[in-house]
């Protein structure tokens, strides 16, 4: 098998791209990519196809039959539910029972998938292997176990390797002395420890939203194990790939430092895993390249994430690694979620390298490989952004939010319509370049970061130097409404972004952003605010961004006039608190935790420039209010 490579056939040959290089070398053929090309009808008929000069029924799929409840799992591209019972929480619905049934349903995918690509048939003796991995959740074990027994009973052999990450579960399939022909890591990224979910991988990338759904339509059909791939039981061994995984990024890095060995030795560089997978990289990638560590802290993988949720996004997280940059005068402090596909990052100085700054950083890199190419990012990145790339020579191409659209979109620019991309990256972490085979992976994000810092070494700058012209907003927030109507969400939802459309037109100050691919995006002035639907729940957001201090209020007022005659399908009572508290009509307790609803949550970033001036504006808006 052969890792997913670069859509424009390029080989990879910039510093850093020893993972992509070194597995295909400059003459592999391009596999086709999952999830743009189509998928076979998930309901038909019983119909039958040959295997190994055997007549193999296909599962018959018919509305009704079965466990219908299974299919509510399905969360976009992966699957997602709750594992454990708690106080207050909800019924268990990853069941044994259904991660058995999806073990046949993924085996079943996994051949109809090879016999696509395979059109000459499969040699008598085929066995698929698949690797599967986990978090650190106390769940993990068992999940893995019950849906390890539907793989082996349907027929696949499986590769247990332990604690994993999501990354290292795809590399699976391409790996030195692995080349599986499938990976599954069982992680639910930074959601509570009561639930848990599966993402999949083939050599091609990770699984389209119709490949989700053919494997709970299997795993939903009470003919489930029809869809036994083999006469006989899979075997189970078990290995390490973390270390192999870990292997390559130490080696990736040393190819582009160009420094030797140790590259990074002098360099004192921490690590807040937040008690995720995110451990290994201090003694497994840092410290054989040199690093100093002291101050690495929440290594130790503990699914209950006693310290803080591992989420660059979560400012209390985003805070923990702060402080711990700080206090032991790292150059530079990491930070990962639980699964290790989203990275954060906080400099010397304590400034946090998150979302736009991520995003402009990594971007500064690849544009310095690639020249003139475009970035690929989610809908809500700022126009200072913009601004930033384009002074770089590159283009930013503003898409959708979620990380497969970005990654998919990049790719399609890129083949069909002949405008190079290498990066595609989301302001929530998730990053993709095209060096890297396009796997979202926040580890490889944070190896360009090192590889950067260790050659700007030599001439006395840091990585804050890469984007000293990025220009910052003054006020940013972003706020959720609830949609009323939670089974025809999307058509209300549709109604309100058509409206608002109109309503900005009839606006002279209103300029409706084009071309804009999610919801509507409306500049006043300084101001922009987009108003989007979620991509899964009954739920819009609202994001607003100013440059000067005031502008995300006076957007929030005129929003709610116009949001008001409305009020029939959607809850726009954070949008109100937010305008009442700012003209002074309202009082807030300060919230002892992070569960502050969000009212609280929009007011405190949209009277803030940085979360580490946070204490300071909380302040003047109590002084404000009395």
């Amino acid at each position: 098998p052969v890792c997913h490579v670069q859509p424009h056939g390029h080989a990879a040959k910039s510093a850093g791209s020893r993972i992509g290089s070194r597995i295909l070398g400059s003459s592999a053929a391009l596999p086709p990519i999952l999830g743009l090309s189509s998928l076979s009808p998930l309901r038909g008929t019983h119909r039958s196809r040959s295997l190994r000069g055997v007549a193999f029924p296909r599962v018959s799929m018919v509305a009704g039959d079965g466990d219908e409840g299974i299919l509510e799992l399905q969360n976009g591209s992966d699957i997602r539910g709750y594992a454990v019972a708690s106080p207050g929480g909800k019924p268990v619905s990853l069941t044994d029972d259904r991660l058995r049934r999806m073990g046949f349903g993924f085996a079943a995918l996994i051949k109809e998938k090879f016999e696509e690509s395979h059109p000459e048939g499969m040699r008598d003796d085929k066995v698929f292997t698949v690797a599967v991995g986990r978090d650190s959740r106390i769940s993990g074990q068992r999940v893995s176990d019950a849906f390890v027994d539907g793989l082996t009973s349907a027929g696949c052999n499986v590769v247990q390797v332990g604690l994993s990450t999501t990354p290292a579960m795809f590399k699976s399939t391409c790996l030195d002395g692995f080349g599986t022909d499938a990976g599954v890591m069982i992680t639910a990224s930074h959601l509570p420890f009561d639930r848990n979910g599966l993402k999949f991988f083939l050599p091609g990338g990770g699984l389209a939203k119709q490949d989700i759904s053919r494997i709970l339509e299997v795993a939903k059909s009470p003919s489930f194990q029809d869809a036994r791939v083999s006469s006989a039981v899979g075997a189970v061994t078990e290995k390490d790939l973390l270390s192999a995984y870990a292997e390559d990024l130490v080696e990736t890095i040393r190819e582009g430092a160009q420094q030797g060995d140790r590259p990074l030795e002098g360099l004192r560089v921490i690590v807040d895993a937040g008690n995720g997978c995110g451990g290994f990289f201090v003694d497994r990638v840092l410290e054989p390249l040199g690093a100093d560590t002291t101050g690495s802290q929440f290594l130790e993988p503990d699914g209950m994430f006693p310290n803080h949720i591992p989420n660059p996004e979560d400012h209390q997280a985003m805070q923990a690694a702060r402080s711990a940059t700080l206090e032991n005068k790292a150059d530079l402090g990491i930070i990962f979620d639980t699964d290790v596909d989203r990275a954060g990052a906080v400099d010397a100085s304590g400034e946090e390298i998150n979302r736009n700054r991520l995003i402009a950083l990594t971007g500064a890199i690849v544009l310095e490989e690639h020249p003139g190419t475009t970035i690929v990012t989610d809908s809500v990145t700022s126009n200072g952004l913009t601004s930033f790339i384009k002074g770089l020579g590159g283009k930013h191409h503003r898409f959708k939010r979620g990380y497969k659209n970005v990654i998919e979109e990049a790719v399609r620019l890129s083949e069909e319509e002949g405008e190079p991309s290498f990066l595609a990256m989301e302001t929530s972490g998730h990053g993709a370049q095209a060096d890297n085979a396009w796997l979202d992976d926040g580890a490889y994000t944070v190896v360009k970061l090192l590889i950067k810092m260790a050659q700007l070494r030599r001439e006395n700058k840091g990585l804050m130097s890469l984007i000293e012209a990025l220009e910052e907003p003054v006020e940013m927030t972003e706020l959720r409404f609830k949609l009323t109507n939670t089974k025809d969400f999307a058509v209300d939802g549709g109604k309100i972004l058509k409206a608002i459309k109109r309503y900005a037109a009839d606006h002279e100050d209103w300029e409706v952003v084009s071309p804009n691919y999610e919801g509507v995006r409306v500049q006043i002035g300084s101001t922009w605010f987009l108003l989007r639907m979620s991509l899964h729940d009954p739920i819009m957001a609202l994001n607003m961004e100013s440059e000067e201090k005031g502008g995300t209020v006076a957007a929030a007022v005129a929003l709610e006039d116009f949001l008001e005659t409305f009020s029939d399908l959607v809850d726009i009572s954070p949008l109100s608190q937010m305008v009442d508290v700012a003209q002074g009509d309202e009082e807030c307790a300060i919230p002892e935790d992070d569960e502050a609803p969000d009212g609280w949550q929009c007011i405190i970033n949209a009277l803030q420039k940085d979360n580490d001036d946070l204490r300071k504006k909380v302040a003047e808006l109590e002084a404000r209010i009395k």
